[in-house]
């Protein structure tokens, strides 16, 4: 599918929701300066386009239960599609897993793990390695703060050029 050229007035809806996905149909007209129904007609318009991948609460995890953020660089042992297959498979099983990557350079992937302290980190991780899931080399990195985790993808500034 390919994707609808966006303009000026696409971009205002795209940035308004991102930053508030519970905006009611009238605040979100009015900042892209329209009125509710063609407001509204775009909007479907870029669900149905799959651009509006979804609606999510953002959580603070920190305030539910104790959280250890971990990023963890891991290289595997062999280099073939199946192995490939067969570890991102078995990660996405993983609901401590809320983050993976496959990247290039040095390591194959970078995952981010939740666990609610060093030592569900260290099970875990020995979880995945007695699965036999490929794992040749991990390094891990505790996440000790946060300085900055934006949810908000910079749509204008990738596109500010085309439009």
């Amino acid at each position: 599918m390919t994707a609808p050229r966006l303009d000026a007035i696409d971009l205002k809806i795209l940035d308004a929701i991102q930053r508030d996905g519970r905006i009611t149909k009238l605040a979100l007209a009015e900042k892209a300066g329209l009125s509710p129904t063609p407001c509204w007609t775009r909007l479907a318009r870029l669900e149905k386009a799959g651009i509006i991948a979804g609606y999510h609460a953002r959580l603070d995890l920190r305030v539910v239960a104790p959280v250890t953020g971990v990023l963890v660089e891991v290289t595997l042992g062999n280099h073939r599609q199946a192995d490939f297959e067969r570890f991102e498979r078995a990660i996405r099983a993983c609901p401590e897993v809320v983050a993976c990557w496959s990247v290039g350079g040095g390591i194959d992937y970078m995952v981010k793990v939740a666990a609610r302290d060093i030592d569900a980190y260290q099970r875990f991780i020995d979880s995945l390695l007695e699965q036999e899931i490929g794992i040749d080399r991990y390094f891990t990195y505790i996440i000790t703060r946060t300085v900055k985790d934006e949810v908000v993808q910079p749509v204008m500034q990738l596109l500010s050029a085309e439009i």
